[in-house]
């Protein structure tokens, strides 16, 4: 598996996706989903130029970025699973991202519990975009409600969405849920015009260059980079 290899492929196919809809590639950043991949493939990673990572267990999480940390390379850490109340302080401990945020519980946890030291937490909220029961995230028309609860929670600083659309072979639809994520970006941005809302989420290896054309400033990817995943300790 050669990452670096990898790593220059998907950054090339995002220039070329964004030079198709006339924009600039450095509006769109590469989060590289490490979860279950060993710390020595995400230095791999780092030497090759990567930064910014996504993990979606805490506890894993945590592991690597006190790893990390004890090496003295400062890497950027996005939490993209789903988050028991339980683990929200390690959370807000260690993360500088949450990007599944979905319920004012949580919200006011991890405000509370984030270090006075340390920078507002950057969060999204999950919108369940394709409405499905097992996915985590809330419905579109509970969006600007929490994130005027957000907005007073001096810890933590809303810079956008995140969406994991359901898969679909259907390219329409396809285009169709993206769009949806745009108009519900654009409402956000409007509804708090004094929040730097400048993040939306969206867009895997599968979806990349849908997400892209209609505007994702995010796309989270995994496999492509560091190969299949090993879920057998999970």
């Amino acid at each position: 598996m050669d990452i670096q290899h990898n790593l220059k492929g998907i950054q090339q196919a995002i220039h070329r996706l964004c030079e198709q809809v006339h924009r600039s590639s450095s509006a769109v950043t590469l989060l590289a989903v490490s979860k279950t991949k060993p710390v020595s493939d995400i230095l791999e990673a780092y030497q090759a130029g990567q930064i910014a990572f996504g993990e979606n267990y805490v506890q894993e999480g945590v592991e690597k970025i006190q790893y990390f940390d004890a090496q003295g390379i400062k890497l950027e850490w996005h939490f993209i699973g789903p988050l028991q109340s339980n683990k929200s302080r390690l959370v807000a401990e260690h993360f500088d991202w949450m990007q599944t945020l979905d319920r004012v519980k949580i919200a006011e946890r991890l405000n509370e519990q984030r270090p006075v030291n340390k920078a507002p937490l950057n969060v999204l909220i999950q919108i369940n975009i394709s409405d499905e029961e097992s996915k985590s995230g809330i419905q579109p028309e509970a969006m600007l409600d929490l994130a005027k609860h957000i907005e007073n929670l001096p810890h933590l600083r809303l810079r956008g969405l995140m969406a994991i659309p359901a898969p679909t072979v259907d390219m329409t639809e396809q285009e169709n849920t993206f769009k949806k994520m745009v108009d519900l970006f654009e409402q956000l941005k409007q509804a708090l015009p004094t929040q730097e809302i400048d993040t939306l989420s969206m867009g895997m290896s599968n979806d990349m260059a849908s997400a892209i054309k209609y505007g994702s400033t995010m796309v989270r990817i995994g496999t492509a980079i560091f190969g299949e995943r090993d879920y057998s300790e999970k």
